[in-house]
């Protein structure tokens, strides 16, 4: 169970992370649908972006260590990021301007991969085995 999370986190991070490192305004106008008026909004976007490649890299270096107490720091750190986009997202969304295309989708995936990291989590072992 641990495994495929991370590893759909890995791809799913990793690819949107290089979508706003090399073009940024693209993931930016299908999210939130507004441009990156300011060129420090686009250093911000790339500096996400390079945290989301970071996020995907250590979540693909650890799908096969999911029994670690790092491992469990991983899931709860994801778990904290997912639950925060997903909360981020839908404030941006219940206002009058920022809304994308992709914002509701972004939405439940990042609801669903929290739900997951914390079903990972609570069964009481990150590999998603009951004791």
């Amino acid at each position: 169970m641990t495994r495929a999370l991370l590893i759909a986190t890995a791809i799913v991070e990793a690819a949107t992370g290089a979508g706003l490192l090399l073009a940024p305004a693209l993931p930016v106008s299908l999210l939130l649908g507004a441009t990156l008026d300011a060129g420090a909004a686009s250093i911000v976007a790339r500096v996400l972006g390079a945290a989301l490649v970071a996020l995907g890299l250590a979540s693909w270096l650890a799908r096969d260590d999911s029994r670690s107490p790092a491992s469990r720091g991983l899931l709860a750190g994801l778990l904290f990021y997912d639950a925060g986009a997903a909360a981020l997202l839908v404030l941006a969304g219940l206002g009058p301007e920022l809304r994308g295309i992709a914002l509701w989708p972004a939405v439940v995936a990042h609801a669903a991969l929290a739900a997951w990291c914390a079903g990972c989590l609570l069964t009481g072992r990150s590999d998603g085995a009951l004791r």
